[in-house]
């Protein structure tokens, strides 16, 4: 009796210990609740998620992402041996100098929100300086702001998230806050701390700039394989798009 279950239990394990061997490597990044770009809730987990998955699947890998608050994220990219990397993150000369860049994912309109019927107006990113200006703690902004910041030269006040930073701009504790367009309209549609405030809000008419989005991987081997595979997907997608 114990022989005959034996003999039907072998092709069982066979096919499980086949199927193993078939089973694709696993790349795991972090990322944020960020919206619409990046967010376990999200449809296919986010525009940017969405575009790497597909890059990873045709080279053989399944992507896997694991969300974290932002500096977590950076953290968990820089410090956890399983995490290759993080995403989305805008281009920066100390970001390079911690990790690979791929090339861009997606672009980001980086601008300013306000409270209706502000009117600020400004040119050039020195003119904030008679602003407070409510920014993400640990984010990359724009080059000149964030210099300014670390110079004393421009008020500023920090938020945990976006959501945070609007809700700080509705009260009146802020005068502006730093955030990606795209960002600005999801979460007043389909943020439920933010929506309420959303009629009492508006992007500010000029961009601070346009950024580029990226996959920011480890130093060494195994990040420059991935950030090859990235980039070479990315080309393969955007000769598909024409």
């Amino acid at each position: 009796m114990r022989f005959s279950v034996l003999i039907r239990l072998c092709p069982v394990l066979v096919a499980a210990l086949c199927g193993q061997a078939r089973a694709q490597p696993v790349v795991t990044l972090a990322s944020l609740e960020w919206p619409p770009y990046a967010g376990a809730q999200l449809p296919e987990r986010g525009l940017s998620t969405a575009t790497l998955a597909r890059i990873f699947q045709a080279a053989g890998y399944t992507l896997e992402v694991k969300f974290y608050p932002w500096a977590r994220a950076v953290a968990a990219a820089r410090h956890k041996p399983a995490v290759m990397g993080y995403f989305p993150e805008y281009d920066a000369a100390e970001v390079r100098r911690h990790f690979i860049c791929s090339d861009p994912i997606g672009h980001g309109p980086l601008g300013l929100a306000q409270r209706k019927g502000q009117r600020l107006r400004w040119r050039e990113v020195s003119d904030l300086a008679a602003y407070r200006v409510g920014v993400v703690q640990d984010y990359v902004n724009n080059y000149q702001l964030d210099r300014n910041i670390a110079e004393d030269r421009q008020r500023f006040d920090p938020a945990p998230d976006d959501g945070r930073n609007l809700l700080k701009l509705a009260s009146g504790s802020i005068d502006l806050a730093v955030i990606d367009q795209n960002v600005f309209h999801y979460l007043l549609r389909h943020d439920s701390l933010v929506r309420h405030i959303g009629q009492r809000l508006e992007m500010n008419p000029r961009l601070l700039e346009t950024k580029t989005l990226h996959v920011c991987f480890k130093p060494g081997r195994d990040g420059e394989r991935l950030a090859t595979i990235v980039n070479h997907g990315l080309k393969i997608l955007r000769q598909d798009a024409r």
